[in-house]
């Protein structure tokens, strides 16, 4: 394999897993920490919005600036924020205060970091050689690699180093990732020389071009970021309220570990089924068989039937929504132009971030007011209505056209 995408790929997976590692890390010990589950529960939601408006004002200088070095500064700067914690414990005690200034200053991190990496893209894929398919059904393979690893990897840490002590390992993932970056060959995100702008009004000017690209002037760029997001709402929905609860009802709480593991095998497989035999359908063919795959997963985990379907569910969910979110993540390269990238992803990304608190307050709602059972049959309805919407859409009819 070319050593660009060797190395791209061992960066983004050290990111990704430290991401994954500290979204049950950190909970985990603010809850250890002040003891109160409501804490965690502000820590998460002091952090959403400025991780959003992170990710929308970082979109412009990823791209007037080098993008490599964009990706190294944002894993440097999650290094330093999540570094920071075990320090203060050390010097006066954590209180929930340290948690959300941090967690904060964590954000400007995590979402940027994500849509640097994903902007360099074509720039590796020029200098290897390599389609964009089989790159990005890699990347997405690692991504599904560190799902199913960090969230058993991070319990043990925090149970082995006691608490805060686990921040350590979850700051160094960052740093491994920032320092593997630097090995990528200088030319890859390089950009043309930017005028030095600074100024509040520029940083709004990015952010409105962004959305705008994302939301009009492009109805495919648009109805891509639709399918994802009424997806992500989904699994989230899904993933965070809907299965603990059923699971909890059922005293089979440790059941829900393996069902979301093979919801991360399942998308492994998938992505990594993409990357090898992409060639061998066009891509309303892979469309259509992966919304229809996806929607059978959810559709027989929405109905809450016996554990060993909800398993089958999980891994069909997986193995479907692996090769929709490679395909889509091709698509989505290919239709941004170059110049826009960092702002256009960076406006996905964000409003991506944000999702997963309207999927978990819908279930919360449809839980307390109506019924699990119905919880779990109006996000299957949710998708079903998505599903159909997506195939009939005229931009994602002529998906083909953008290859």
């Amino acid at each position: 394999m070319d050593r660009s995408v060797l190395v791209y790929l061992t960066s983004y997976g050290f990111s990704s897993f430290g991401n994954s590692v500290a979204a049950v890390v950190l909970p985990l010990v603010v809850l250890m920490t002040t003891g109160s589950a409501l804490d965690a529960g502000i820590v998460a939601a002091a952090t959403a919005g400025p991780a959003v408006l992170a990710g929308l004002l970082m979109g412009g200088l990823i791209d007037r600036y080098n993008r490599r070095t964009m990706s190294i500064v944002t894993d440097l700067v999650s290094t330093v924020a999540i570094a920071a914690l075990p320090i203060v414990d050390l010097i006066t005690g954590l209180s929930l205060g340290w948690f959300v200034l941090f967690g904060i200053l964590s954000s400007f991190g995590d979402v940027p970091g994500l849509t640097a990496r994903e902007t360099l893209v074509p720039d590796v894929q020029k200098r290897s050689g390599l389609s964009f398919e089989r790159i990005v059904g890699l990347r997405e393979g690692v991504s599904a690699v560190t799902m199913m690893v960090g969230p058993a990897v991070a319990a043990s840490l925090v149970v082995l180093l006691e608490g805060a002590g686990a921040l350590w390992i979850t700051a160094g993932l960052s740093l491994v990732a920032a320092v593997t970056t630097l090995l990528m060959p200088r030319d890859i995100g390089r950009r043309a020389p930017a005028e030095a702008d600074h100024s509040p009004r520029r940083a709004l000017a990015d952010m409105s071009t962004g959305m705008v690209w994302l939301l009009r002037r492009s109805p495919l760029i648009l109805s891509v970021t639709a399918v994802n997001l009424v997806l992500v709402t989904v699994l989230v929905a899904l993933q965070g309220l809907i299965l603990p609860v059923h699971f909890t009802l059922l005293g089979q709480e440790d059941r829900l570990g393996l069902v979301l593991s093979s919801l991360a095998a399942g998308m492994l497989v998938g992505a990594g089924t993409y990357a090898m035999l992409s060639s061998r359908l066009n891509r309303r063919a892979w469309f259509t068989l992966s919304l229809a795959g996806t929607l059978l997963g959810i559709g027989t985990i929405g109905a809450l039937p016996q554990v060993m379907w909800i398993f089958a569910g999980a891994a069909t969910l997986g193995l479907f929504a692996g090769v929709l979110g490679a395909l889509l993540g091709v698509v989505m390269i290919e239709a941004v132009p170059d110049d826009l990238r960092g702002r256009v992803m960076s406006a996905q990304n964000a409003l991506i971030t944000a999702t997963p608190a309207v999927g978990i307050l819908g279930a919360g709602v449809l839980v307390e007011e109506v019924s699990l059972t119905a919880a779990g049959g109006i996000a299957a309805a949710v998708w079903f209505a998505a599903v159909v919407g997506a195939l009939l859409l005229p931009p994602l009819r002529r998906l083909d056209s953008t290859a």
